[in-house]
């Protein structure tokens, strides 16, 4: 790659691209996981987002968003501190999401329900407590959609235990196509700069939740949809739509 395609432009060319190459080739597997999302609306279930890092970017893309679906939950490590009564200094810890147990507790917390669906976003994969969080919800049956990077989970071996990485536990596996190491644009010398998967991360959900409610309006049922609080009604319009999960969803400001 030259140097002059380390550029504003540069970037939204190979973006652009990049959102060519997965608009065309995921077709299926969007349509498999929209029939994931949709059969867990219609059950009453809640849909279970979770990631670490920048992945918590997409999780928000999904859960409690404007526009986005009602039945939705963030899953963070922060839940330790938030709802399972650590002092904050826990989250200190560097090597906190290396640690056994962890994801068990983020998802006994949650008290997730058997029709519940979870979507776990992890560019590489590989992180323990991803790994862990994507066994214990299969071990507990049930259904899993991922989003990881391909490229990069290949070319990089498994950390946990098992052996095991996110795409190879999964029912349903959305590519965001990020090259390894996430970044677009290599520089001149080695290494690369502005990541990519945050971009085909959102396409990947906003394509399969719009997905989704066509499912669901085909089938007569109306999707349960947030509207934006910042227009009049839509706060009071919000709580009355979350009623229908009370103590399954929640809504933390940060």
């Amino acid at each position: 790659m030259s140097v002059e395609s380390v550029s504003a432009q540069g970037f939204a060319r190979e973006g652009m691209a990049a959102l060519h190459r997965i608009t065309e080739s995921a077709g299926g597997e969007v349509t498999r996981a929209a029939e994931l999302i949709a059969q867990c609306v219609r059950s009453d279930g809640v849909i279970h987002a979770f990631g670490t890092g920048h992945s918590q970017a997409m999780v928000l893309e999904l859960a409690g968003r404007a526009g986005g679906l009602v039945p939705t939950n963030r899953l963070s490590i922060a839940d330790l501190v938030l709802y399972g009564g650590d002092p904050p200094s826990v989250l200190d810890d560097p090597l906190l999401e290396r640690q056994a147990g962890v994801a068990q507790r983020i998802y006994d917390l949650a008290a997730p329900r058997p029709e519940d669906l979870f979507v776990i976003i992890s560019n590489s994969g590989v992180n323990n407590v991803i790994v862990e969080m994507a066994l214990h919800a299969k071990e507990k049956g049930h259904w899993l959609l991922a989003i990881t990077s391909l490229p990069h989970t290949r070319a990089v071996p498994a950390a946990h235990p098992s052996g095991k990485k996110l795409a190879d536990i999964a029912d349903v596996v959305l590519d965001n196509a990020a090259p390894r190491g996430d970044a677009l644009l290599e520089l001149p010398g080695g290494g690369a700069i502005c990541a990519l998967s945050t971009l085909t991360g959102v396409m990947l959900i906003q394509m399969t939740v719009a997905e989704a409610a066509s499912l669901l309006l085909a089938s007569g049922d109306r999707p349960p949809v947030y509207v934006s609080a910042n227009v009049p009604g839509g706060f009071e319009g919000n709580l009355d739509l979350e009623k229908r999960y009370a103590g399954r969803i929640r809504r933390t400001a940060s």
